[in-house]
């Protein structure tokens, strides 16, 4: 069975809800919710937010469509980066259209967390995968 990969294996803080952290492992548990190898998603993780600085919804959204291909390509992700390039971009914009940009907006929205879950999936490409590891360990700070 392959190690599951922790915020913390990617130096995400999570022991408050803090704003950085959460999104931070929701573009990570993003990556990682897909059908690829979880080294290759930690890897897309840190190049597009550590080495291109995208670390909050504005800096990703601001990202061309064009430029995040390239970040997942660096990375080796290369099966989904058109369509996960696409639906990065969408997840930025909805959190920052419906959520003023913050993860934590969507607990404030409703705080029970089925709620949350449901609002998480609400974003293109994030399935029960995705919210299964987002919530692994948000979960603890957040409920």
């Amino acid at each position: 069975m392959p190690k599951l990969i922790s915020a913390q294996d990617l130096q995400i803080d999570l022991s408050t809800a803090n704003e950085q952290g959460l999104f931070k492992w929701l573009i990570a548990s993003f990556l990682m919710g897909k059908r690829i190898q979880a080294g290759i998603a930690a890897e897309a993780y840190r190049v597009i937010v550590e080495r291109h600085g995208c670390d909050t919804p504005r800096k990703l959204a601001h990202r061309s469509h064009r430029e995040l291909v390239r970040m997942l390509g660096e990375a080796h992700y290369v099966r989904y980066d058109e369509s996960t390039a696409s639906r990065l971009l969408e997840l930025a914009g909805k959190l920052s259209d419906e959520y003023a940009g913050k993860v934590l907006n969507m607990l404030k929205a409703n705080p029970e967390r089925r709620e949350f879950e449901k609002r998480l999936s609400a974003f293109d490409g994030v399935g029960p995968k995705t919210v299964e590891i987002f919530m692994r360990e948000a979960g603890r700070v957040l409920f």
